[in-house]
């Protein structure tokens, strides 16, 4: 089995995948009488079809054990869906290339630094939400509507990965 290492999040290397939500290094400008900076359009919020909502929730993730071995992904085609953390935590994101199934030897690990959030376009295999704290909290921006908008993907035994633990 492959070891999946895993990387710092940058805007560059995430940007197959989807945005990185963040100020730094972000554009901005002044709103409200000259008292707040609006650090605008971070990520945009895809949908298919017209009668699709874009919605926000709250998840609530528990630690998985690690080393932990990536034996599936998921992907949504019918929207993206952002994760903001809300108590500033650091967490762990694993990803793969959009396509008709992801590519072991394409995935890719990476860590957050707590004030950063990502936006996965639609399509981009993704594990499900990987929390370093024992637990932590995210609002999450995602679509709403008909159809089928999760695809799981089971690896075969011998193209599952180990995910390293954080350092």
């Amino acid at each position: 089995m492959r070891t999946l290492m895993i990387e710092p999040l940058t805007k560059e290397a995430f940007a197959p995948f989807g945005d990185v939500i963040e100020t730094d290094g972000s554009d901005h400008f002044m709103i409200n009488n000259g008292s707040t900076m609006r650090f605008h359009k971070l990520a945009t919020v895809e949908t298919a079809q017209p009668e699709d909502h874009a919605i926000i929730s709250i998840f609530r993730a528990d630690a998985q054990y690690m080393p932990l071995t990536v034996c599936m992904l998921e992907r949504h085609p019918l929207g993206s869906q952002a994760f903001i953390p809300l108590l500033g935590n650091p967490f762990l994101i694993v990803v793969a290339p959009v396509g008709d199934a992801p590519v072991s030897g394409l995935v890719r690990a990476f860590v957050t630094n707590g004030r950063q959030g990502i936006n996965y376009h639609r399509g981009v295999w993704h594990h499900p939400v990987l929390t370093i704290e024992k637990r932590d909290d995210f609002l999450v921006v995602d679509r709403s509507g008909t159809g089928n908008n999760c695809d799981e993907h089971f690896f075969e035994e011998d193209e599952r990965l180990i995910l390293a633990p954080h350092q």
